[in-house]
């Protein structure tokens, strides 16, 4: 196989750097590694931007400025893992600007984002895991005490 990488493309209709620089901001490891600009030939003006490279946590990613021809949905989203109920919480709050159910939230860019237990997934197999499901069906923030606790 020749296949290089699988990198998660985002469009965006004006916002690709900003929520670049914004993700940047919120994880380790990341960096924003290039940025294009439109030309002559378009089709946004210019000398706008058109596309950011960057990564996240090593991740890569791909931001485009497409214009507003598509939007983010929740069909997409990005599962972030967290080992610590600090770190849910951090990120819980820089990116939660529509919260859903169950960990899931909506930043202000319209990107779907999952920040959950990095654990959750041994909870879900042992002898309890109807009640862990139930917990975190009544949660919008995960709490990974509670999950804990019901999984006992």
């Amino acid at each position: 196989m020749t296949i290089k990488s699988i990198t998660p493309f985002l469009w965006f209709d004006t916002q690709a750097e900003d929520a670049a620089n914004y993700y940047v901001s919120l994880f380790p490891n990341s960096k924003i590694k290039q940025v294009s600009r439109y030309g002559d030939a378009g089709p946004g003006p210019k000398g706008s931007v058109m596309v950011v490279s960057f990564e996240l946590n090593g991740q890569s990613f791909t931001a485009l400025n497409g214009g507003p021809n598509y939007k983010l949905t929740s069909a997409f989203s990005l599962l972030v893992s967290c080992t610590e109920q600090a770190e849910i919480d951090r990120l819980w709050e820089a990116l939660g600007a529509t919260p859903n159910v169950c960990g899931w939230t909506t930043d202000k860019f319209g990107l779907s984002w999952q920040i959950n237990y990095a654990g959750l997934a041994d909870l879900m197999t042992g002898p309890n895991a109807g009640k862990v499901m139930a917990a975190m069906m009544g949660m919008k923030k995960i709490d990974i005490q509670a999950l804990k606790d019901a999984a006992n």
